[in-house]
């Protein structure tokens, strides 16, 4: 069994509060224009009219060539975690397809496991990945923009 994770609560609570990011700057705050931005905390589209952060995030504990940074969205107001454990998550249902790559422990890609994903496969495929022994959580990204959306593990 899997479980799709969102950026961490006390990340998300330090970030609306008006923390740096992860190159130091303020998140940028702004009123969505219309519906669709994925919040990477509560994993559902930011709706028309609600204010949200845009910031640097890098889901990553330590600096490393594969530790990758990039924008994401948050609601600028504290939204509930994202916890349907193996149900995907509404904002993997935007896009047809996204890019689903594999790390190991030491949070280097495992190369092979990268590749482009229709949105219904994700869970499955996921699954499948995480049964290997060498692979410690799968990343779920755009396959267009390659912005992370969420992270996938192993079900406690």
């Amino acid at each position: 069994m899997i479980r799709f994770i969102p950026m961490p609560t006390q990340l998300a609570r330090a970030y609306q509060d008006g923390a740096a990011d992860a190159y130091g700057c303020a998140p940028e705050r702004r009123e969505a224009a219309e519906s669709g931005l994925p919040c990477r905390h509560c994993l559902r589209p930011i709706e028309a009219g609600t204010r949200y952060l845009t910031l640097a995030y890098r889901p990553f504990y330590g600096l490393h060539p594969y530790a990758e940074t990039g924008p994401v969205f948050l609601h600028a107001e504290p939204c509930a975690p994202y916890d349907d454990g193996a149900t995907l998550p509404p904002v993997l249902s935007s896009s047809p397809d996204y890019l689903v790559k594999a790390y190991g422990e030491d949070e280097r890609i495992v190369y092979g496991t990268g590749r482009i994903t229709a949105s219904a496969d994700i869970a499955d495929h996921a699954d499948t990945l995480l049964q290997r022994p060498d692979i410690a959580f799968v990343d779920i990204r755009s396959a267009r923009n390659n912005c992370l959306l969420c992270r996938v593990v192993r079900a406690e």
